[in-house]
């Protein structure tokens, strides 16, 4: 397996509005990450995801772009960001920026002149089409709710909008658009960047025709993923940006690709495919939904057994094969302690746990800002405390299908993206050190418990273990380049697997739940010469070393072969 620096890194996610305010505005900003720079490197990751920075009205909090060639001001200037590519390259910190290929505003010049006439030259750089019988063009149905199209009263036609109607969709069958898309990305690479998130990545080829779903139900609109997601033509376009721009480069790339299996995975990230170099999956995100994409909000109860089956399956069809990228929260979900673990009284075990289940499995972990110190959803009191379009537009569509209240807001309170997207706790002040004026969206009340200064200051912190678990990470080529085997797969409490690579073996217990299940220690992993190398707790004087009691949502990662050093 080709060893390189992307593999052996571990990223933090920033979401700039949302993590430190240096001027006041209430508005998180660049010199606010420049920072809290320091902060990053006592973690040790290795690399900073920036969501969106680019000038844009913030109808989707930057994903859409009305220029990307310039910093949108809230955030600070290209001046800025340059000092943050250089302070953070000065700590040998990497920056990753979030790029948005498949739409941009509808303030984006490109549009403007789109929208102006049926004849000008950037017309066709997005998606146009006539109505239908008086109708849209087609049934498809926006991820934010509601039809994809949105009528232009100007020019009699409607334009294709996958997210907000502030969004539209480029058109990838326009080789000009799609050349200054290039020169775009070869300016921030010149500039310095070490690689791109690419969001939304796997919609940017529709169906040829734009056919209408199936609608038995004979609805408005109606869920046609299949019919803008992960086409085949993608591949051809994401190879052709490698060999026209990406190649050159010593970068790392993700892209965000919904509705896929491990297997239609490698034909992203295939190490013969030159195309990505890992894909975020999102089937793990879906196991508390009843569906894919507006489905999430009808929530299920999730079972151990399922998660072991997804993730075992990301495990052992990219291996050797492909990258995988792991994660368990990001902008766009619910906090994981809140989601996967207690975030109660087991909160500090059950965030340690998880960061030790991303951390040990093979593929890059993602830390999401926050989740190093055990950030919780928020539950707001009103939808007026709210900011999230995805949010906003669900509540007023419950609210007009008659949908009570409390059953809106419940799945609210459990899957808004708001959730993640509260400031960041750095300390127990009355803005939690996020900013000196009024916060864009309102704080967690929890802050004054949960805060970076407060986990600096604890050494059995959530912060000081994440940081373990990074240092152990970087020792053991088994973590990073080692099989995965999992055990006990039929078993609904304890999650536990192998990791192996030559000489080096190592053994990861976890247990996803409050009871206290026993764990029996498999005869062909015995060894006098096993090591405990990280846990949520402390050992338990005199237990029998093969027959484990768990504690609550504990975690042990044993080294049974090799000489990994202990933090």
């Amino acid at each position: 397996m080709k060893k390189v620096w992307w593999k052996e890194s571990v990223v933090y996610q920033i979401y700039p509005i949302s993590f430190k305010d240096s001027d006041g505005d209430g508005v998180g900003d660049l010199r606010g990450v420049i920072s809290k720079l320091d902060y990053l490197q006592y973690l040790g990751v290795n690399v900073i995801w920036l969501c969106p920075i680019y000038k844009s009205p913030g109808h989707d909090n930057g994903y859409d772009i009305s220029d990307y060639c310039a910093i949108e001001s809230r955030y600070g200037t290209m001046e800025d960001f340059d000092e943050l590519l250089e302070e953070a390259h000065k700590r040998g910190l990497k920056i990753m920026m979030d790029l948005v290929l498949n739409h941009t505003s509808d303030e984006h010049p490109w549009f403007l002149e789109s929208r102006s006439s049926k004849d000008n030259p950037k017309r066709d750089y997005y998606i146009w089409r006539k109505g239908k019988d008086g109708q849209y063009p087609n049934n498809w149905e926006s991820y934010f709710s509601g039809s994809v199209w949105e009528y232009d009263q100007k020019t009699d036609e409607f334009f294709m909008h996958l997210y907000a109607k502030q969004q539209p969709d480029l058109n990838w069958e326009n080789e000009a658009m799609v050349n200054d898309l290039y020169k775009m990305i070869r300016w921030w690479l010149a500039k310095g960047v070490d690689g791109f998130r690419f969001d939304a990545i796997a919609h940017i080829v529709k169906e040829i025709g734009l056919p209408d779903a199936d609608n038995p139900d004979n609805l408005p609109v109606v869920r046609a993923y299949h019919y803008f997601s992960n086409l085949e033509q993608v591949h051809t376009m994401l190879k052709k940006l490698n060999e026209e721009v990406l190649f050159e480069f010593d970068i790392m790339t993700v892209g965000e690709t919904s509705g896929l299996g491990p297997e239609e995975a490698l034909d992203y990230v295939g190490e013969d495919r030159n195309e990505l170099n890992m894909v975020f999956q999102f089937e793990h995100m879906f196991l508390d939904a009843a569906s894919e994409g507006t489905g999430k909000w009808e929530i299920r109860s999730w079972t151990l057994m399922e998660l072991k089956k997804i993730m075992s399956r990301w495990q052992t069809v990219l291996h050797r094969k492909g990258w995988n990228a792991n994660y368990l929260s990001n902008h766009d979900q619910p906090r994981p302690v809140s989601r996967f673990g207690n975030d109660g009284e087991y909160r500090v075990q059950s965030a340690k746990m998880l960061a030790t289940f991303i951390h040990m499995l093979q593929g890059t972990p993602y830390i999401y800002q926050g989740e190093e110190i055990g950030m919780t959803n928020v539950v707001f009191d009103s939808i007026e405390d709210y900011r999230d379009v995805e949010t906003l537009n669900y509540y007023e569509q419950s609210r007009l299908q008659g949908q009570p209240e409390e059953v809106t807001m419940n799945a609210i309170h459990k899957k808004s993206r708001d959730n993640a997207r509260t400031p960041m706790q750095w300390d127990d002040t009355p803005h939690a050190g996020f900013t000196e004026g009024e916060p864009w969206i309102k704080l967690n009340k929890n802050h004054q418990d949960i805060n970076v200064k407060q986990a600096l200051a604890d050494s059995d912190s959530i912060f000081h273990y994440y940081r373990k678990l990074i240092a152990i990470r970087k020792q053991c080529q088994a973590i990073v380049y080692g099989d995965y085997k999992l055990l006990l797969p039929l078993d609904t409490e304890i999650y536990v697997f192998v990791r192996e690579v030559e000489n080096e073996k190592l053994l990861v217990i976890l247990n996803f739940f409050d009871k206290t299940p026993v764990f029996d220690w498999p005869e062909d992993l015995k060894t006098d010469d096993k090591k405990l190398m990280i846990s949520n707790y402390e050992p338990r004087q005199g237990e029998d070393g093969y027959h484990l009691t768990l504690r609550p949502y504990e975690a042990r990662v044993y080294l049974l072969e090799g000489d990994c050093v202990k933090p």
